[in-house]
C-alpha cells in the first residue's frame, strides 16, 4: 500500500513487518488436532455459554481452512513499528495521513479486541478524500496494541499495568517518541478509559478525544467492582421489560468481569494451553457483545474471528490481557487534578442502541446520559447515538463512527 502524503518531516522510526514463526503455527495446528471438547447436550440456545457444535466448526476451520499467512499479508499492507517505553514493549500500526495537515490521532482498543479491530476505520480517517470526504479532516493514524495484548508483548517487567498507566505510555509515545506537539485520541471499551485519562491528565496537549460510551474513570474502583449491581438485588416493581434487560446485561458482562478481576491467572493457565478453550472464552464476548441479530458471522466472518484469535494465541497474551481487569481494580484510579469537569479535553461520545440501559430507548439515550452523573465528568461537545452497532463500534459501523469522530475534531485541530 502506498500513500501520497504531505508530511513535513520524516517519520522517526523504521517499520518492521508482522511475522508469526512457522513453528508457532505448526504447534497451533497440532493442538487443534488434539482438541477434546466436553459434552454439551441441551445448549443449542447458548443458555450455558458457547455451544459445542459451533465451536467445533470453528476449530475445524482454524486447523484446516483458515490461512493466517493471507491475513498477515493484509495486516502488513500497513506500516508496523515496535518500540520499548519504560520497560514495556509497544507495537503500533500506522496509516499516514493524506491531506493538507493531517492531525496525529491515537486509537486504543480494549478486550477482547486487537489493534486490527480498528482496520475498518484507519483508511477512512487517514484519507477522507479517497472516500468521499474532505481532505482537511485527514488524520495521521497511530493504532497501538494494548500492552500485554498481541504484539505488544511479552509484558514481563510491568505486571502492574492498568488503563491509567497505559495513558502515560501513550503520551510518551506520541510526544517524546514520535515528536507530536499536540494530538488527538479515541478509544472504545477499556480503550475509552485510556482515552478519557489522556483527556483528564494531558488535556492541554490534546486537540480533543472521542470515545464509545462515557464511563467514569472510577469504574474499576471498589471492593466489588466486578458486580454490576453493586451487591444489590434487582428492585421489586420494575416493568417486566426493564427487569429482563437488567438480567440480560448481567449475563452479557458479569461473567468475564468477575473471573478477570478475581482469578485471572487461574483462568489463564487453561486458556494459554488450549487454543479451543481460548477461542471459546473470547468467542462468547464477540457473539454476545456485537449487534449481530443472533448470527455472529454477519459481523465477524470466520476468517475475522480467527485472525483476532490467532493474534492472541500466537503471542501467548491471553493471560496478560485478562490480568488488566485485576490491575484496574488493584491499583485504583486517582485524579491528577481537582478541576471540573474531570476530563477537560473536548469530548465526543458515540452511543449505540444495542447497549441502551434498561428502560431507555435509542431516542432517549443522549438525554438520559446528560441527566445522569456521568455527563458531568466530561467536557462533552458532540454526543451521537445510532440504532445499529454493538460494543465493537468502529468495526460494526465504521462509517458512522468516523463521521462522529470527525465532527468532534472539526474546528479544534
Amino acid at each position: 500500500m502506498s500513500y501520497s502524503t504531505h508530511e513535513t518531516r520524516p517519520f522517526p522510526l523504521s517499520p518492521t513487518k508482522i511475522h508469526v514463526p512457522d513453528q508457532v503455527l505448526t504447534d497451533l495446528r497440532q493442538r487443534l488436532e488434539l482438541t477434546r471438547l466436553p459434552d454439551a447436550v441441551g445448549n443449542e440456545d447458548w443458555y450455558y455459554g458457547v455451544p459445542r457444535d459451533y465451536l467445533q466448526e470453528l476449530v475445524d476451520y482454524w486447523r484446516g481452512g483458515y490461512d493466517w499467512r493471507a491475513a498477515e499479508a493484509k495486516i502488513n499492507t500497513y506500516q508496523h513499528y515496535h518500540v520499548e517505553i519504560d520497560g514495556v514493549p509497544v507495537h503500533f500500526m500506522r496509516r499516514p495521513g493524506v491531506g493538507p495537515n493531517p492531525a496525529p490521532l491515537i486509537l486504543t482498543h480494549g478486550w477482547p479486541w486487537t489493534f486490527w479491530h480498528w482496520s475498518k476505520v484507519a483508511d477512512l480517517l487517514a484519507d477522507p478524500g479517497a472516500h468521499g470526504g474532505d481532505p482537511a479532516d485527514a488524520f495521521e493514524v497511530i493504532v497501538p496494541s494494548f500492552p500485554g495484548f498481541g504484539f505488544s508483548s511479552p509484558l514481563t517487567d510491568r505486571p502492574d499495568l492498568n488503563f491509567w498507566k497505559v495513558a502515560d505510555l501513550w503520551h510518551t509515545l506520541m510526544t517524546d517518541v514520535l515528536g507530536y506537539r499536540k494530538y488527538g485520541a479515541a478509544g472504545c471499551d477499556v480503550g475509552a478509559l485510556v482515552t478519557a485519562q489522556l483527556g483528564h491528565k494531558y488535556a492541554d496537549e490534546l486537540y480533543a478525544i472521542h470515545i464509545g460510551s462515557g464511563l467514569k474513570l472510577t469504574l474499576f474502583n471498589g471492593d466489588r467492582a466486578w458486580d454490576l449491581g453493586g451487591g444489590q438485588p434487582i428492585p421489586d416493581g420494575l416493568p417486566a421489560a426493564d427487569r429482563a434487560r437488567i438480567v440480560e446485561l448481567d449475563r452479557r458482562f458479569a461473567v468475564h468481569l468477575a473471573a478477570h478481576m478475581l482469578a485471572p491467572s487461574t483462568l489463564a493457565h487453561a486458556l494459554s494451553d488450549s487454543p479451543a478453550g481460548m477461542l471459546a472464552w473470547i468467542l462468547e464476548r464477540w457473539c454476545k457483545w456485537s449487534d449481530n441479530g443472533g448470527d455472529i458471522e454477519t459481523v465477524f466472518s470466520k476468517d475475522d474471528l480467527l485472525t483476532h484469535a490467532t493474534i492472541y494465541w500466537a503471542t501467548n497474551t491471553i493471560g496478560t490481557s485478562i490480568r488488566l481487569y485485576a490491575n484496574n481494580n488493584r491499583y485504583p484510579w486517582t485524579p491528577s487534578h481537582d478541576r471540573l469537569p474531570v476530563v477537560q479535553a473536548p469530548t465526543g461520545i458515540t452511543f449505540v442502541g444495542y447497549e441502551n440501559p434498561p428502560g431507555v430507548s435509542t431516542a432517549q439515550r443522549v438525554e438520559h446520559f446528560c441527566a445522569g452523573d456521568r455527563a458531568q465528568w466530561y467536557n462533552h461537545v458532540n454526543l451521537t447515538v445510532h440504532d445499529r452497532g454493538g460494543h465493537f463500534i468502529p468495526w460494526e459501523i465504521p462509517e458512522q463512527w468516523t463521521d462522529d469522530l470527525r465532527r468532534t475534531f472539526r474546528g479544534r485541530r
